[in-house]
């Protein structure tokens, strides 16, 4: 019993999640977490990281807040988000520093798709949101269309489109902003070839 309360006020004090170095620190060895897992006490998310299944929340937004307080919803998942398409991505767009441990993101789930950016443009257009509860860092709509338009031939030419005829017809769209993040990040001649006419 002694052992199963101090697992639990690790688990407690770090918002339900944590990690085999958090709790084998402590004396708890990895014979009694396979214990706790056979039993539903614990469930793992990755390798070496834990949740208290008593605490488990349904929504994958809670744990990608926990795990990765630093990513930056981007990509599909912003473009859901700000309902530019109707296509419910298959994973989670992050958005990371290009310098991060790439070892982190090595999760079984939720699943994710990284980006990696450069530290300069990584905080170009980071607002804040509530998604499914929790509050993210996501990129607002101008950073989010240039991203599109930065990998235009890697992406779905109707997804493009669609993207862009919803954009335009956004009453929350900042064109200021669009041509401001377009300069910085190189790609204000694409802005131009494909939103030029409504410029």
């Amino acid at each position: 019993m002694k052992q199963y309360k101090i697992v639990k006020e690790i688990f407690r004090v770090n918002n339900g999640i944590a990690r085999t170095a958090d709790i084998t620190a402590l004396g708890i060895r990895n014979t009694y977490l396979n214990k706790l897992i056979k039993q539903g006490v614990i469930s793992k998310i990755k390798q070496g990281v834990y949740e208290w299944t008593e605490s488990a929340t349904q929504e994958d937004a809670e744990i990608l807040k926990r795990l990765f307080p630093d990513g930056i919803i981007c990509m599909n998942s912003a473009l859901f988000f700000y309902g530019y398409t109707d296509r419910t991505p298959d994973a989670w767009h992050l958005a990371f520093n290009r310098d991060i441990n790439k070892k982190r993101l090595q999760i079984i789930y939720p699943p994710i798709r990284p980006y990696f950016m450069e530290p300069h443009i990584l905080e170009i257009g980071i607002t804040h949101e509530i998604i499914q509860g929790t509050k993210f860092q996501i990129y607002d709509r101008e950073r989010t269309l240039c991203d599109l338009l930065r990998r235009a031939g890697k992406i779905d030419r109707e997804l493009l489109n669609k993207t862009i005829q919803n954009y335009l017809k956004d009453e929350k769209k900042n064109i200021r902003n669009l041509i401001q993040y377009g300069k910085k990040l190189r790609v204000y001649s694409k802005i131009q070839q494909w939103l030029g006419v409504w410029l």
